[in-house]
């Protein structure tokens, strides 16, 4: 799992700004002070001060509570990475050499992959001598894309790469049916 950089924030005594904009725990501006009275007023509240806006002119901290703030922001992060889809490539391989009955299943799995959301790479291996015969390969490809044609768009033609001939599918977009409104009722007075 790729893990995301954050940007660690400055908290309590490590905020050593001469002067910090404040804003409390209900959201207000406090106005313009020293570092050192804005973290007397956070700790009169048994609460932290928070450095949110470094950059700004002067920094901007916030009053809060900081062990609160951190258990929020994981939450929003763990929602936020449920919500996600990941897309996989999913590949389907066939020779060149291959019989009708073979291709139909390759088709037919290769359209629940895409049902599901998952991008394609069709690949056709060439054995032995059949290397010398490409063309067999791209009709085979060809053949591939108009029976997956419905469902599917071609994100990158057939290219040859090595000893096999590689083409990439996504499955089509489909756009939301648009939803009629019900009539009106008139009211009868």
């Amino acid at each position: 799992m790729l893990a995301i950089s954050k940007q660690e924030l400055q908290i309590n005594e490590e905020i050593r700004d001469k002067e910090v904009l404040v804003i409390d725990a209900n959201g207000e501006k406090r106005g313009v002070m020293s570092a050192r009275d804005a973290q007397k007023l956070a700790f009169d509240q048994s609460l932290d001060l928070v450095k949110i806006a470094p950059q700004a002119t002067p920094p901007v901290c916030r009053i809060l509570d900081y062990g609160k703030y951190c258990f929020e922001q994981q939450k929003r992060e763990k929602e936020a990475r449920k919500n996600q889809k990941v897309v996989e490539i999913k590949e389907i391989r066939m020779f060149s050499a291959i019989d009708t009955h073979d291709f139909e299943t390759k088709v037919s799995q290769g359209k629940k992959f895409l049902q599901g959301g998952d991008k394609l790479k069709v690949s056709v291996r060439f054995r032995k001598r059949a290397i010398a015969h490409p063309h067999l390969g791209e009709e085979l490809l060809e053949r591939y894309r108009d029976a997956c044609g419905d469902i599917a768009i071609v994100d990158k033609p057939p290219k040859m790469e090595g000893r096999a001939i590689v083409m990439f599918m996504s499955p089509k977009v489909q756009k939301p049916e648009k939803k009629q409104r019900p009539p009106k009722a008139e009211s009868a007075e």
